[in-house]
């Protein structure tokens, strides 16, 4: 180890114990934050194949799903039917020494299978609840199914994403994500909450909720303007020049804030130091007006440099710029190599790169857990719990669980 690396250290999360009944991204991506920080957490899966994730695709080694990756690393992996009593029974048992318990199934589910959050929190008044849905409740759409690109398009996250005349989703899984951080906001809040008052709490995330909020500056420009900001792709509705432009090579944005960096742009880049008096150009109000204007005359001169030159000038004269990157290019980032962003994972395909947790404490460095294969901590779990070795293999036999050595019903 040398000296600038940070040395291991207890993380903040340690002692917490996490439940997660999840699937898909939105929860999954919360307990995996949780799980970043310290927290255990066991993951409850389907015995028949798990969480839906696993399924999204194969590109890790041929077997793992990318997606499975981002989400299920430092998990341990409970397979057991929930249909079955005794599975309940198991969760039940689970939920009794833990402090969170975090899900996203669908709306009712939860209560059907007795494990509502009165019902819960009636049993164990300090653990901390947290549920996510796409709509809340009440309301016209309480119990509506919700995935990602429908709420982002019920959310109109859609209307201000693309160019003029076309409308997008982003191209990740933003209303996951949004309220996957929510989440596990939440949990922390509940678990500090719990601190001062010795009680838990139960809390609710919404993904309508989580993107209104993503987006609530444009849902004001519309309420107060009467019409929506117009969309312009990588641009900005109220700033001019802030965009996308073309070089020879790579293209790059710049984004200019106000009119002291417009007229050292003007100087320096455009080597026309005159636009930064002439009226029509001068202020940020009157080039919004003359946007298709002012981006042709920034085109022309653009065109001419390289990418590397151009960011090299912006960055020397104080303009923000970014290249527009391909996902291979990121992978190889500088930024991320030199930060040491990038660790070694333990997958059930083996050793796999993924990037480190976001939050980054000075001086210290969180491990990164592995990604577990489905039912890879069933029998450690239930041997917790009390368990010995002949009623485990009994609840495998019946198929209530499932280990890591198990078929998959049907197969």
């Amino acid at each position: 180890m040398t000296a600038s690396t940070p040395a291991p250290s207890r993380a903040p999360l340690d002692g917490v114990t996490v439940v997660a009944l999840e699937h898909a991204v939105a929860v999954p991506i919360a307990s995996r934050q949780l799980a970043d920080l310290g927290a255990r957490v066991i993951k409850i899966e389907r015995v028949d194949g798990g969480d839906f994730a696993r399924g999204y695709d194969d590109v890790v080694a041929g077997e793992l799903s990318s997606v499975f990756l981002w989400t299920g690393r430092g998990k341990e992996s409970l397979a057991v039917d929930l249909k079955n009593p005794a599975g309940i029974q198991i969760v039940r048992e689970l939920l009794a020494e833990a402090d969170v318990f975090i899900q996203n199934m669908s709306p009712g589910a939860v209560e059907r299978l007795g494990l509502g959050p009165d019902k819960l929190t009636e049993h164990s008044p300090r653990l901390v609840v947290v549920s996510n849905t796409g709509y809340g409740e009440p309301g016209p759409y309480a119990g509506k199914r919700a995935y990602d690109a429908l709420v982002q398009a019920e959310s109109g996250t859609v209307a201000v994403t693309g160019t003029k005349d076309i409308m997008v989703k982003p191209g990740f899984s933003a209303a996951d994500v949004a309220s996957g951080m929510y989440m596990a906001q939440a949990a922390l809040m509940g678990l500090y909450q719990r601190e001062r008052t010795g009680v838990g709490t139960v809390v609710d995330v919404a993904m309508i909720d989580a993107m209104t909020d993503f987006i609530a500056n444009h849902i004001y420009y519309a309420q107060h303007n009467g019409i929506p900001a117009e969309r312009i792709s990588l641009g900005h509705p109220s700033l001019v020049p802030y965009g996308e432009y073309a070089t020879r090579d790579t293209p790059v944005v710049v984004g200019i804030q106000n009119d002291r960096e417009w007229a050292r742009f003007a100087q320096h880049v455009l080597k026309r130091p005159e636009l930064a008096e002439e009226p029509e150009y001068a202020t940020n109000v009157a080039r919004t007006r003359r946007r298709e204007e002012v981006d042709g005359l920034i085109s022309q001169t653009l065109q001419r440099y390289t990418a590397a030159e151009l960011t090299s000038l912006l960055d020397d004269i104080g303009i923000a710029c970014a290249r527009v990157n391909d996902l291979r290019s990121v992978s190889e980032h500088p930024q991320l190599v030199e930060r040491g962003r990038w660790a070694e994972t333990s997958t059930p395909v083996g050793p796999v790169p993924t990037l480190r947790q976001v939050i980054t404490e000075r001086r210290k460095q969180y491990p990164v857990g592995a990604v577990p294969a489905l039912g890879q901590h069933t029998r450690q779990l239930l041997a917790e719990l009390g368990h010995d070795d002949a009623a485990i293999d009994e609840l495998v036999r019946r198929g209530v669980v499932r280990d890591s050595t198990s078929r998959v019903p049907g197969q």
